[in-house]
């Protein structure tokens, strides 16, 4: 097993897990701040039990991929088309969520654990946290090529995230965390754009396979292929670097192509115009002018 092939995992629990445990630290910090540490061990619970949950929906997956692959490669595709699309659009609406709130993403948890400050608010808000990054986490690796692989970079990044959180939190490490949220958003849209092109993918060799679509059909055409090139997301060693970090395919058909990156640039349009809403208002409640 190369470090190329835990690599996307490692990144993929990196980022994930570093994002659940700063807020769960955020939510941390501010209860101890507000005189409400007795609710921090709810947190703890919550965090726990979204860590299991997690699991869980990996572990779900995981069988019913196993299952569905004993009834047939097309059904197995199939399969793997749908759980995509299941998990392009959870991962959709945490994208719209960051859109609102990444700026602000501080004060905004504050607020969510000002309006849940019972023992059993903070307790599901916690779970909420975690169980939301813990399903895109298992929605990634089990649509992964070398899932083995994908589950040990997983748990790498995980711990790696847990410790850089926890010594950001301790303020021995300086990080802009509103900035952070930016760029992991960003990194979002390229990964969700390149998840809803592999089910369209999936979906199209399905059809091919038990004969719905001919061989010949224009769905099919490739728009570009650079398989077993040094730009193959799978094997090339450019190609798996854009595929971790921008969502590169290298060999799409047209169809896929076009939404693939047609979602990207809707979604960055959207984010802008998010944004731009938000700088108004802010001007708007503040009387002064928007910057531009």
């Amino acid at each position: 097993m190369a470090w190329s092939d835990i690599f996307p995992g490692t990144i993929l629990g990196l980022r994930e897990g570093l994002e659940a445990f700063l807020i769960i630290g955020i939510m941390m910090k501010y209860l101890e701040k507000s005189g409400r540490g007795e609710l921090k061990s709810a947190v703890k619970i919550g965090m726990f039990a979204g860590v299991g949950g997690s699991i869980l929906m990996g572990l779900l997956l995981w069988g019913a991929t196993m299952l569905l692959a004993g009834s047939g490669d097309n059904v197995g595709k199939l399969w793997e088309s749908i759980a995509s699309i299941v998990g392009l659009v959870l991962l959709s609406t945490f994208i719209f969520w960051m859109m609102k709130h990444g700026k602000t993403v501080v004060a905004d948890v504050q607020d969510q654990v000002d309006a849940k400050v019972s023992r059993t608010g903070v307790m599901g808000l916690a779970i909420v946290v975690v169980l939301r990054e813990g399903v895109e986490i298992s929605l990634f690796a089990f649509s992964s090529v070398d899932e083995r692989a994908y589950v040990i970079g997983i748990l790498i990044g995980v711990i790696i995230s847990a410790a850089l959180a926890y010594l950001i939190f301790l303020s021995l490490v300086k990080i802009n965390i509103s900035a952070l949220f930016t760029i992991t958003l960003a990194y979002l849209v390229l990964q969700a754009g390149y998840l809803l092109g592999y089910s369209v993918h999936e979906f199209l060799s399905a059809m091919k396979g038990l004969g719905r679509i001919a061989s010949d059909s224009p769905l099919l055409i490739k728009a570009f292929t650079f398989q077993d090139t040094v730009l193959d997301h799978k094997s090339g060693a450019l190609g798996v670097f854009f595929n971790i970090v921008l969502g590169w395919y290298s060999r799409p058909e047209w169809i896929q192509l076009i939404l693939h990156y047609g979602y990207v640039i809707l979604m960055f349009l959207i984010w802008r115009k998010t944004v731009s809403r938000l700088a108004r208002k802010n001007a708007e409640a503040t009387g002064a002018a928007p910057s531009q």
